[in-house]
C-alpha cells in the first residue's frame, strides 16, 4: 500500500549536550522528553543496538531526547571526541544539510538566535514579493547546524507550484 510517511525525527550532533538542550529549550521552545544521559558501548540493549549503528570503538557517548510542538522528535548526540567541521555548509555533498521550522515571526526568532549565540546566515527574503507574505531565512544554532526558518507551512510555501 502507498501512502506517505509520517516524519519521526531527526538527530544531531553537538558538542555540549547541556548547552545545546538549553538552547533549544529556551529558543526554539521544544520540552525535553528524556534528559541527557550516557549511553556506553557495552551489552545492555541500548549499548548493541549503537554498535550496530556506530560500529565498535565509540566508547560511550551522551544523549538528549526533545520534541518540537508537532511532536517531532530532536535526538540530540555529544560523542567523546566530536569535530567542528571547518566548512558546515557543504550544500553540494550529498546528507542533510539543514533543518526548518516554521515561525510567523521570522525576526524574533532569527534575534533569539542570535542573542543565544547562533549566526543568522542571510537576509529574510521573500518567495514571491508583492503577491505572498511567505517568507525565510538561514541561521546556524551556537553549534554549527543549519536551521531554516520560514514564515508558513511548507505547503503553503510550495503549493504555488513553481518560484
Amino acid at each position: 500500500m502507498k501512502y506517505p510517511r509520517t516524519f519521526s525525527h531527526i538527530g544531531l550532533s553537538v558538542p555540549d549536550l547541556d548547552k545545546a538542550v538549553k538552547f533549544y529549550t529556551e529558543v526554539m521552545g521544544w520540552y525535553t522528553i528524556m534528559e541527557p544521559s550516557e549511553v556506553k558501548e557495552d551489552d545492555s540493549a541500548i549499548g548493541i543496538m549503537c554498535k550496530d549503528v556506530f560500529g565498535n570503538g565509540w566508547g560511550q557517548f551522551r544523549i538528549a531526547h526533545l520534541s518540537t510542538g508537532d511532536g517531532i522528535g530532536i535526538e540530540m548526540f555529544e560523542f567523546v571526541n566530536n569535530e567542528t567541521p571547518e566548512n558546515n555548509f557543504e550544500y553540494w555533498k550529498t546528507g542533510i544539510f539543514h533543518y526548518a521550522v516554521q515561525d510567523p515571526d521570522v525576526e524574533g526568532l532569527v534575534e533569539k538566535i542570535v542573542a543565544h549565540g547562533g549566526l543568522q546566515r542571510m537576509p529574510i527574503r521573500e518567495y514571491y514579493p508583492g503577491e505572498k507574505p511567505y517568507r525565510m531565512v538561514y541561521c546556524e544554532d551556537p553549534f554549527g547546524n543549519l536551521v531554516e526558518i520560514y514564515s508558513h507551512s511548507y505547503e503553503l510555501t510550495y503549493s504555488q507550484g513553481d518560484y
